[in-house]
């Protein structure tokens, strides 16, 4: 499966559907694909954390450097 550099809202919400009725076409629940839901973001949520780290790491870093 080949996915886009770019996806604009459109296209995340045409790939959201599609997901879905894939999901539903495969007997998951409504409730099931909820907890997927929920897992994807935390997952989302900790990689953008994770990588603000890293962001705010090197930005000491930066600032540890003498002039």
């Amino acid at each position: 499966m080949m996915v886009p550099t770019v996806l604009d809202a459109k296209g995340t919400k045409i790939l959201a559907k599609s997901l879905f009725k894939e999901l539903r076409g495969n007997g998951y629940s409504a409730n099931q694909i909820l907890s997927l839901s929920t897992e994807l973001i935390d997952l989302v949520t900790q990689d953008l954390r994770d990588a603000s780290s890293q962001g705010e790491l090197a930005k000491g870093d930066d600032q540890q450097l003498p002039a």
